[in-house]
């Protein structure tokens, strides 16, 4: 407790308020405070605990005026910066006329000061005192150690255990009986596509076109087994030009020769033609038809076949019986693979 023209004023309560909002506090002409954090700690000798705290330390090279300490006191005493200052000033001249003459200054709630015969400025900060915010209303406290608890016990106890044994074997066993028909599945099961099927040609991929040419191969490969037998024993038959049963067909013009003429056939006047060598089957007919001029170019008479399904059949030959037209299909299976043989109904 000061006095100064203003009165009686009290410089250490607003060093205190300031404490616990700033980390640091400076006391112009003097020195600062400074607020250092300190974890929650444990005394086991004595069986202490005590919260986190604020501890307050002080540098004297710390005395510039800052603003902070005048502004709190102009604003809380409702005076001007000026008188601020000077009731700052004032104080700070009658500590150090205390210290020059030996005594002890106290701040009370934050410590003490005293200057040692060579000069050096001594500050002992007061115990008790935490200006720790998030610690405020915390007090140390004492606890009981729990008596005739031995952690040793509790090993010995899991350490006399037998161990569970578990049967290996039993186990591997099972994870194989698991694992080993995946793996014997993913083996098994091919790569399923069309590109890697003999037969079938790489231009024409459509899934559609394919199935029907499937279909009709299959029905052809059981009609071979039955037919083959009795062609030698078959007398052909002659019959009229066209039949009214034969599909739908676009008769192309003629060529000039045969562009493979192995065996003296007889005119279609004097003999039913049976069979078609099919070269391919689209779903377009402008495929088709595109597919019957290269046909022509190399010297075939073809013509294209609307099917029942809606497919487009080319065919580069017509044949009277079976065994010819076999004949013909192998000859023109390496120039034109995937070709196979239509009884024309």
């Amino acid at each position: 407790m000061f006095r100064t023209k203003t009165g009686i004023v009290d410089i250490t309560a607003y060093i205190r308020e300031l404490l616990f909002e700033h980390d640091c506090v400076i006391l112009p002409g003097f020195g600062g405070f400074i607020g250092n954090y300190s974890p929650a700690q444990i005394d086991k000798s004595r069986c202490i605990f005590y919260p986190p705290v604020k501890q307050i330390t002080f540098n004297k090279n710390l005395n510039h005026n800052d603003g902070l300490l005048i502004g709190r006191i102009s604003r809380s005493r409702n005076i001007n910066y000026g008188d601020a200052r000077s009731i700052v000033e004032d104080f700070v001249g009658r500590v150090h006329k205390k210290l020059d003459k030996g005594e002890v200054v106290v701040f009370d709630h934050i410590g003490s000061f005293v200057r040692q015969p060579e000069g050096n400025l001594v500050f002992e900060p007061e115990e008790g005192v935490n200006y720790h915010l998030d610690s405020f209303g915390f007090e140390p406290f004492q606890y009981k150690p729990i008596e005739g608890y031995d952690v040793r016990k509790r090993i010995l106890r899991h350490i006399d255990r037998e161990p569970l044994r578990r049967d290996s074997m039993r186990k591997t066993i099972w994870r194989a009986a698991v694992v080993l028909p995946l793996l014997a599945l993913l083996l098994a099961v091919p790569l399923k596509t069309d590109v890697f099927k003999p037969g079938i040609e790489s231009g024409n991929l459509n899934p559609l076109v394919t199935a029907e040419f499937e279909n009709n191969r299959q029905a052809i490969d059981s009609e071979l087994l039955n037919e083959i037998s009795n062609t030698k024993t078959t007398v052909p038959e002659t019959v009229s030009e066209t039949p009214d049963s034969q599909p739908d067909t676009y008769q192309s013009t003629p060529a000039e020769a045969n562009a493979m003429p192995d065996k003296p056939a007889a005119t279609v006047n004097e003999m039913q033609l049976q069979y078609s060598v099919i070269i391919g089957s689209f779903q377009s007919e402008e495929n088709a038809l595109d597919q019957v001029q290269i046909l022509k170019a190399n010297g075939f008479n073809p013509e294209v076949i609307k099917a029942p399904n809606g497919f487009y059949r080319v065919s580069a030959i017509k044949c009277r019986d079976l065994e010819t037209a076999v004949f013909k299909k192998d000859s023109l299976l390496k120039k034109y693979p995937g070709t196979w043989v239509s009884k024309i109904r």
